[in-house]
């Protein structure tokens, strides 16, 4: 259980390490520093997994295409970093099974060259693998690439070839792992932005100037040591530490676009190997939606990153010339877009840059910095990053355990418990596989609380399986602050339809109103606030209103 009120009364306390960050980094880094024995403390100035970490591809990947890009630039360190995800990326799926999977992905082909192109490639990714491979790849004839995926354009159409890699829940991916910190002693708190980092001359950090972002209040946190693991915002966290500090990141902007599923008419998932500019593009099956993506675009600074009308047409002009049927902007349901952080040395356009991190200690302020990496390596990410705090704090490096530790709801998870909580608690199948899907065994908690309040079993909106106890849920024990809080990360409705996110934000708002003792005015501004945030995406991405 984690409430906000427990979280600000600890702060006051002093810490082995503060994380600075809710990210996957930072929260893989809190996890992995309270199982060594560390008093860890972890500050996000937002939500947890409020910017990057909830706007990525919802993969679990190795990255097929880094394989490419250490060819065409001689890079072998790509081919370091390609196989070091692929051991990381079993490490996600055993540890969360309800919030990770394998799935099979289809490269079409339209020669006998991209056939045979495509499917060295695979081969050699299940060589890197090796024994962490998940499935092995293999061809598909020209009838079978069809028969799996009837929308495929067929004309020059010669066959297929197939390759294993991972999907997940984001969001609740990074949170799981902020639950598991939490249920191990940490302390979460989100909507907490540092303000300022303060040092004796001649000495370390020591302290840091928290403002609650709620209550507007600053008080000041501190701790023998302190990571940053910001992401985009790694640089300023650097310059607020040591304002000599140079650059080290260069950002990338990432957009994907959300579709009916039955408008593709297959439920396997689609890499486009290249697009007219170098880059690949996947269209994947995802929460009963076609998610499309992803750009890699420069952007300049970090900030309020929006899926455009013009990503919006690069995504489907792709996508279309490898279907039958066109898919047009009217069918679009819902978007996103985030930022990555690549570590960049040179003037090498983004999408060549290596996913690789690196851990930076500031000579003048022993700030310690995760810079780059992705989502599949978080963990490796935070095992390094530890292993630096304890060598900063002068202790011994005490093993890491996080390669086989199990994330709060994965317990007792069993692969019939949607049907045994459904059978329970009598709710629909649906709703008990979205919670499961959510929450693992911690889906028990919703449907007591429905139990012991009727109301709390209804929908939330019609035509999603979430429920009124969810709600609830996230607001007293998952530190939900804000109706985006709740339906973007913790129920993922906005990720599934914008009109529906749109309609639910009374409901939530009722129910933050209620237990947070909001006026009528506030919760109704609430609404407004959250309803016009929609609205602008829709209007920046060219979907009218």
């Amino acid at each position: 259980m984690m409430r906000r009120t427990d979280a600000l009364a600890a702060a006051g306390e002093e810490f082995d390490v503060c994380i600075i960050g809710g990210g996957a980094t930072g929260a893989g880094c809190a996890l992995d520093a309270q199982l060594r024995g560390l008093k860890t403390l972890l500050v996000e100035a937002n939500d947890f997994a409020s910017v990057t970490s909830s706007a990525s591809t919802k993969l679990i990947h190795g990255g097929i295409r880094y394989l490419r890009e250490a060819a065409l630039h001689f890079d072998p360190g790509q081919v370091g970093v390609v196989k070091r995800a692929l051991q990381e990326r079993v490490y996600m799926l055993h540890n969360a099974p309800f919030l990770a999977g394998a799935m099979e992905f289809i490269i079409p082909c339209y020669s006998r060259w991209e056939s045979a192109y495509f499917g060295a490639g695979v081969k050699l990714y299940d060589l890197l693998a090796g024994k962490a491979n998940l499935l092995p790849s293999r061809r598909l004839t020209r009838d079978q690439a069809l028969q799996r995926m009837p929308t495929l354009k067929s004309d020059g159409l010669v066959g297929a070839v197939t390759y294993s890699d991972g999907q997940f829940d984001d969001a609740g991916y990074n949170l799981a792992l902020v639950r598991t910190f939490a249920e191990l002693g940490g302390v979460a708190l989100n909507h907490a932005r540092v303000m300022a980092l303060e040092r004796k001359p001649g000495e370390g950090l020591h302290s840091a100037q928290i403002q609650d972002e709620i209550s507007r209040r600053t008080f000041e946190i501190r701790a023998r040591a302190f990571v940053n693991a910001t992401g985009p915002a790694s640089d300023a966290i650097r310059r607020m530490a040591n304002p000599k500090a140079t650059p080290r990141l260069k950002l990338s902007k990432g957009a994907h676009i959300l579709l009916p599923l039955q408008q593709f008419g297959s439920g396997d998932a689609m890499l486009i190997p290249e697009t007219s500019d170098g880059r690949v593009i996947f269209a994947i099956p995802w929460m009963g939606r076609l998610l499309v993506g992803t750009t890699d675009d420069p952007v300049n600074e970090f900030g309020d990153v929006s899926l455009s009308d013009e990503d919006v047409g690069y995504l489907l002009h792709h996508l279309n010339q490898f279907v039958q049927k066109p898919l047009v902007t009217e069918q679009i349901i819902g978007g996103f877009a985030g930022i990555r952080p690549l570590i960049s040395a040179d003037s090498r356009s983004t999408k060549s840059l290596s996913r690789d991190h690196k851990v930076e200690v500031d000579e003048q302020t022993g700030l310690i910095s995760i810079l780059g990496g992705k989502w599949t390596t978080y963990r490796a990410m935070a095992e390094d990053t530890i292993d630096a705090v304890q060598r900063y704090l002068r202790q011994s490096v005490r093993e890491c355990s996080t390669r086989n530790h199990p994330l709060s709801g994965s317990v007792g998870s069993t692969t019939t418990l949607c049907e045994e909580l459904a059978r329970t608690y009598r709710t629909s199948p649906e709703t008990a596989r979205h919670l499961v899907g959510k929450l693992g065994t911690n889906a028990v908690r919703v449907l007591e609380l429905a139990a012991a309040a009727p109301e709390l079993a209804e929908p939330i909106v019609d035509g999603f399986p979430a429920i009124r106890a969810e709600i609830v849920y996230s607001i007293r024990n998952d530190m939900a602050m804000s109706i985006e809080d709740i339906l973007a990360r913790r129920i993922g409705l906005q990720f599934y339809s914008w009109k529906l996110a749109a309609q639910a934000a009374p409901v939530v708002a009722q129910y933050l109103a209620r237990e947070y003792g909001w006026s009528d005015e506030r919760r109704q501004h609430a609404v407004d606030e959250y309803v016009g945030k929609l609205r602008r995406m829709l209007q920046t991405a060219g979907l009218g209103n």
